[in-house]
């Protein structure tokens, strides 16, 4: 008998604790800070025009108020120089994988749990357009059909909100930080690139807890 209680509180126990699993599908907009290109006589500024972005999250919440979850994320982002009132613009997308930390400000299974998101990775850039003989501002940089891989780093937040037991509707907003890619927005001679990207990724979705 007593194996028999044993068995019962644990097979009612798996699914309790299969529910601190979440499984998230999501999408929204994308925006990039500019950096400058720089050579004598002039500058030009170089990023990637505002796209959209879309991916998916797979988390486990660990304690009541922490959990951690991986994050991939595609985002098509063009990119784009411009100078003088002169642009060239060209195919480009992203994809970005991490792994988050979130510390919530509600326990577990409330009905509103907002939270604070921060970790690592990498994004891995890609220009898609097509590369021709001349191209404007080519004294400043070129963009390229080339692919490029950065590290990462991941920082945020959001909100949850329970519309069941299984299901939350989330928000969340978050700034993938990396290096400027050099390959793609690639420097002229005596021309100079760096610095860092803000890459704001605001998004809305659901999580299905299981």
């Amino acid at each position: 008998m007593k194996t028999f209680y044993t068995l019962a509180v644990l097979l009612l126990a798996v699914p309790v604790y299969a529910q601190r699993y979440e499984f998230g599908l999501f999408g929204g907009g994308s925006f990039s800070s500019k950096s400058k290109v720089e050579r004598s006589g002039g500058s030009a500024d170089a990023g990637f025009k505002t796209g959209f972005g879309a991916g998916l999250s797979l988390g486990q919440n660990m304690y009541d108020k922490v959990g951690g979850e991986f994050r991939y994320t595609y985002l098509r982002n063009d990119l784009e120089l411009s100078s003088g009132g002169q642009k060239a613009t060209f195919g480009g997308e992203a994809h970005t994988a991490h792994y988050d930390f979130l510390l919530h400000t509600a326990k577990f299974g409330a009905k509103v749990r907002p939270y604070v998101a921060f970790g690592g990775g990498i994004k891995y850039f890609r220009g898609t357009g097509q590369e021709n003989a001349v191209q404007p501002l080519s004294s400043f940089a070129l963009l390229t059909k080339t692919s490029e891989v950065k590290p990462l780093v991941s920082f945020g937040g959001g909100i949850k909100f329970a519309i069941s037991r299984r299901v939350q509707f989330r928000v969340d907003v978050h700034d993938f930080y990396t290096a400027v890619p050099t390959k793609l927005i690639a420097p002229a001679t005596g021309a100079s690139l760096s610095g860092w990207i803000h890459n704001i990724v605001p998004t809305a979705g659901f999580v299905f807890t299981f």
